[in-house]
């Protein structure tokens, strides 16, 4: 499903979580708007991205309505969301594209299967800078791209430049209501040989 049917769809969907708690007070419309700050800053050679934390679905769902030939990955390690989520993914149709993984992000992070194999993370409202971006990095393949909610630009960066690329990645790059982070390779990886020590 796509066009303005599956936006009036996920509208409701969203509606629906707020009334069980799930979102915040602030109007829907306002959270899809801000939503579309992370579909903004994924550049178009993006195809997979993984949501943590993903909650009600925010952003995710609104990148998965906005982007159709994107694989998105939904991740929460809340059964009752996880539940909530699954059942959403399937009455907007898009269960051949979006995948709902129940577990913990740190953990996924650190698992092969997972590792260094998406294109992009987004998180909104995951945690804390020096908690979320060494989780997102291990996930993003090198030249891939973390976007993460920013307070508003008055309260200044939150990025130490230094702690950033010790984490292999550039600087942060301001896009609206989100930051972007570019993946140029791993930890203990020369950027040069994303493969490390294995190969020359």
């Amino acid at each position: 499903m796509s066009g303005p049917h599956a936006e009036e769809l996920l509208t409701s969907i969203l509606q629906r979580a707020q009334a069980e708690g799930a979102l915040g007070a602030r109007p829907i419309l306002e959270v899809i708007a801000h939503a579309r700050s992370f579909v903004a800053a994924l550049p178009d050679g993006v195809l997979s991205i993984m949501d943590l934390g993903s909650g009600a679905g925010i952003p995710g769902l609104v990148v998965a309505l906005d982007r159709p030939l994107l694989q998105v990955t939904l991740v929460d390690r809340r059964a009752k969301r996880v539940d909530a989520l699954r059942r959403a993914v399937t009455a907007l149709g898009w269960g051949a594209r979006v995948t709902v993984l129940e577990a913990d992000a740190d953990q996924l992070s650190r698992d092969p299967t997972w590792a260094k194999t998406q294109d992009a993370v987004v998180a909104r409202g995951f945690g804390e800078p020096a908690v979320t971006l060494p989780i997102a990095g291990r996930l993003v393949r090198p030249s891939g791209w973390v976007v993460i909610s920013e307070p508003p630009a008055e309260h200044g960066s939150r990025w130490d430049v230094e702690w950033v690329r010790s984490l292999g990645m550039g600087p942060p790059e301001r896009c609206g209501a989100v930051v972007r982070f570019h993946v140029e390779h791993h930890p203990g990886e020369s950027p040069s040989n994303p493969h490390g020590d294995m190969y020359p």
